[in-house]
């Protein structure tokens, strides 16, 4: 089923702000005026919302696995994609799209619209960029990553494309002309990039730190957000302050003039996959694991709905302690881990030990994936979080993240033969 489907609103906006999503919110805009937000979710749909009101307007459903990116194009228009590999670009009311843009041949993870409106920018884990032109007409694709491309930015002055990858690299490719892209090398892969008004980039790492580079590739700085992955980045419109989102379920604010960590919002535990500043500067929204749209006082870190931070019953409440549970919470938002319980983004890890790779039942698993040649053992399972998803199992749909500590692994594997035992 497609279309834009209109949700009843609760004359009591405590009530029904920021919560509708059936999955983790893998994506967040907000419009140029502050007025609405669209978001979207591992659950397949977006939504649109308004934030004068609190409450959901229209649930867009179109694509038929996550909605990893959203974007909003003006002129009451916006751009959903996902892991189906589709772009769709819709009109608000209109009940199917008015474009779908289809050539990625892996999922689509970011996008980012041209200053001047007239081209979109798509980031794919086929280790491509393509440039769409609005108005119609064939992409520009570009090519040279070496493994999945996780984000993309453009510039203030719309006359180059940042994009970052899990190649360990930044580059940054002029728009005019044919010349070759400044490539910039990383001592980390890379999940996320944001460019600033002023040019500047600031990129996420899968080590937990976000680097800045100046507009010309220059590495210019380096903060720690946290020991986990950052998964979102964002900078704020009026350039003192950036963002950053991480797995391990906090959002790390950076004071840019000082590169210093300025303060940490703390939610539920749970990983945080997107945040974004409001035009004013003046208030973050935060997407999670736990399904819910948080708002923060940018300035003070503290939440403005009180509300939302109720949270839903912790998956790990019954291994409190056990410090491979604690290592395993990074994981939750994907995998489940008892025999009654559903497939996820990922698949369940119920009866993982001793089953081939990619044969767990009602998954849809990569073609990739379905030729390698590994039995999940503990040895096996510590070793794809040595090197890492991309290395140990080329094709996956898992994102980056690596454990450097032996113990932790070692931690991990032990909580998993006991929970996972069907």
């Amino acid at each position: 089923m497609t279309g834009w489907i209109a949700l009843p609103i609760s004359t009591t906006a405590t009530l029904a702000q920021m919560r509708g999503h059936g999955g983790p919110v893998r994506a967040l805009a907000i419009s140029a005026d502050g007025k609405s937000a669209i978001s979207g979710s591992f659950d397949s749909t977006a939504i649109r919302w308004s934030l004068t009101r609190s409450a959901a307007e229209q649930v867009l459903r179109f694509h038929s696995d996550a909605v990893n990116t959203v974007a909003l194009l003006g002129d009451k228009r916006a751009a959903t994609a996902g892991a189906d590999g589709r772009i769709a670009i819709w009109t608000f009311g209109k009940t199917e799209p008015d474009t779908v843009f289809e050539g990625h041949t892996a999922p689509v993870v970011a996008l980012a619209v041209s200053p001047d409106g007239a081209t979109l920018a798509s980031a794919s884990w086929d280790r491509t960029v393509r440039l769409w032109p609005l108005a119609g007409g064939a992409p520009r694709v570009l090519d040279e990553h070496t493994q999945n491309v996780n984000g993309v930015a453009f510039t203030p002055d719309g006359r180059a494309l940042v994009s970052v990858s899990y190649d360990l690299s930044v580059r940054i490719w002029p728009l005019s002309g044919a010349q070759p892209p400044t490539v910039v090398a990383m001592p980390t892969p890379l999940n996320a990039v944001a460019a600033g008004a002023d040019g500047e980039i600031a990129v996420g790492g899968a080590d937990g730190k976000v680097y800045f580079l100046t507009a010309s590739g220059t590495r210019a700085g380096e903060v720690a957000a946290g020991p986990r992955p950052v998964i979102s980045i964002a900078i704020s419109p009026d350039g003192a302050l950036v963002a950053a989102a991480g797995i391990g379920g906090t959002v790390a604010v950076i004071d840019r003039k000082t590169r210093t960590l300025a303060r940490t919002l703390v939610g539920p535990g749970l990983p945080v996959w997107s945040v974004v500043f409001s035009p004013d500067s003046r208030t973050l929204l935060t997407g999670g694991a736990d399904n819910i749209i948080r708002r923060w006082n940018a300035a003070t870190g503290e939440p403005v709905d009180p509300i939302l931070m109720e949270t839903a019953g912790d998956p790990l409440a019954a291994y409190a302690g056990d410090r491979g549970a604690e290592v395993f919470r990074a994981c939750v938002a994907c995998h489940t881990l008892g025999a009654d319980q559903a497939n996820r983004a990922g698949p369940t890890l119920a009866g993982i030990f001793g089953r081939r790779i990619a044969t767990a039942p009602g998954y849809n698993f990569s073609e990739a994936l379905k030729q390698l040649d590994i039995v999940w053992t503990p040895a096996t399972v510590s070793k794809l979080f040595e090197v890492g998803p991309q290395a140990y199992t080329p094709g996956t749909k898992m994102p980056e993240q690596r454990i450097g500590s032996e113990q932790d692994r070692a931690a991990l594997v032990q909580f998993l033969e006991r929970a996972t035992k069907q």
